[in-house]
Order: C-alpha cells, then structure tokens, then sequence
C-alpha cells in the first residue's frame, strides 16, 4: 500500500480541494466525510488517519468530496445531522435540523406539557426531542409533505418515542382537532428577497416549502396564531421559531390574537431566535 492511500493524505488533499471551491471549514468536512466513509467515530479519527486505505474506500471518500464541492450538504452525503444530542436521518425531502433551532427546545422545556403539536415536523427533531425529553408526553407531528412525515416517523421510531407520536398531513392545523397544552412551529420566514443571500448548500438542496412563504416571511405566522388559539388549553403555549427581525411583528400578531406572556428569547449569539406567549388561564368568577 503506497503513501497516496493513507488516512493523512487522502484528507489532506481533499481540505485542499473543498477550499479551492469555497467550501467553509473545509477541513471539518473533510474530516467528518472520512470519518463516515471509514466508520469511526470522529473522536478516533487523530489515530486512525495514519492508517492505510483501500483503493474502495478510498473511491468512495473521493466521490463524496466532489459532491461536497458541488456544495452539496454534509448531511446529505452521511445522511444524518446531529441535533439535541442526537442522530436524525434527512434527506434533500427535509430542512437540515439547526443549533440555533435548540433554542426553541430549551424553551419548550421550560415548562411541563402533556399534549404537544409540532407544525412543518419535517425530520420530527422538534417533535422526536421533546417526546424524549418529557417520558410521558404525547405528541402530533404535521407536515404537507408525506415524504418528509415518513423521514419523521423513522425518526421517532429509531429514538424510542413512536409509540407516543402520530402523524398528519395536513395543511399547519386544518382539520387538526385539540386541545392540546403546547404548540411548536418551525415555519417557513425567510422573505423572497433574502433568498438570494443564502449559501448554495440551502438555496440549491434543501426543499423551498420549507424555507420561504415567497413573500415578506410572515406570511405562516398569521395562519398559525390564528389557528393556535382555538386549539391551546388554558394556560397552554404558543412557541415559533423566528427570523432574527420578526420579533416585533410576531408578537404583535400574539398580542392581538388574546395571548399573554408574550416574550422573544434570542439564541446563543445574542439574535432573536424565539416568541413564545401563553393563552390565559381560568379566572373563577368573583362572588358578592
């Protein structure tokens, strides 16, 4: 086995070329990508790379770094992303779990639910996660895609949580019947015109449904407040993922739907990444 094959080298000369077609952190990828063609856990990687490789295997890791230069996403090449701790299968049919989207778990987790439903489930990483973390929560996971209602099945079924869920395919909550004590939505809020800023690894391979509302982004918003009410227990929550500039406006939209609470909690980097807002409670008549 020459040096060419080796773990180092096979790495080395791939970061170059991921760089060479704007790929950022060129060499994670690469890494990552070896990583999964060989099997080992990334933690391994530092004494594995010293390693011979098979001419196999090392067509394989060479065929996933000319997708990756095409800017195809990492996790379409493995076909996993890491999100709360945990693996969850996606395919081009399903927007990529994100960090920023663990915002809204933490949120969630604020308080106890029994019922929950998670609108636009795509992968089930909202929905899968807070089943896992509440053991006796029961959950409703809503899509318009059956494809993507499928990925998010096997999801629930690989983290143990499928005898707790239930899937529809419906249209956010048309048809959708409550009540329930917790609503989460991870809806489409990027305007049309900020499409065209967003990297090649979105724009080209995730699905469009699930990113824009083709007009200013709020669009999902006002379906989904006015939806909501009707369906949320006293004193149950309302929690939507947001742009970074759509607090106020969401808010507004809360505000004059009747809910209370209303509050925008920003993400790790400091931007607005949250609103979550409360139906109020009972109030017993007050007696003479």
């Amino acid at each position: 086995m020459t040096d060419e094959f080796t773990g180092s080298v096979l790495v080395l000369n791939a970061t170059r070329l991921l760089k060479s077609a704007g790929v950022p952190d060129a060499a994670r990828d690469a890494r990552r990508l070896f990583s999964h063609v060989m099997g080992v856990d990334s933690s391994r990687l530092t004494l594995t790379l010293p390693e011979p490789v098979t001419a196999e295997d090392a067509g394989v890791f060479a065929a996933l770094i000319a997708r990756r230069q095409n800017r195809e996403p990492v996790s379409h090449l493995t076909g996993n992303r890491a999100f709360y701790g945990r693996d969850f299968a996606v395919t081009p049919a399903v927007l990529d779990p994100r960090p920023e989207t663990e915002t809204l778990i933490e949120v969630a987790l604020r308080s106890h639910f029994t019922k929950m439903i998670d609108l636009g489930t795509g992968s089930g990483c909202i929905l899968v996660t807070l089943l896992a973390e509440v053991p006796r929560g029961l959950g409703v996971g809503v899509d318009l895609s059956p494809t993507a209602l499928a990925i998010a099945a096997h999801n629930a079924q690989t983290h143990g949580v499928a005898d707790r869920a239930s899937f529809h395919c419906a249209d956010w909550l048309d048809g959708i019947s409550g009540p329930f004590d917790l609503i989460v939505a991870n809806p489409p809020y990027i305007a049309l015109d900020e499409m065209a800023a967003l990297s090649p690894e979105v724009v080209q391979f995730e699905p469009q449904m699930a990113l824009t509302d083709y007009a200013d982004g709020l669009t999902h918003y006002r379906q989904i407040v006015t939806q909501a009410v009707p369906l949320l227990l006293p004193d149950g929550r309302l929690i939507v993922e947001i742009g970074p500039t759509q607090g106020e406006a969401v808010s507004q939209m809360m505000t004059q739907a009747g809910l209370c609470h209303v509050t925008v909690i920003s993400d790790l980097d400091g931007r607005d990444r949250v609103v979550s807002a409360q139906l109020p409670g009972f109030t017993p008549e007050k007696r003479g």
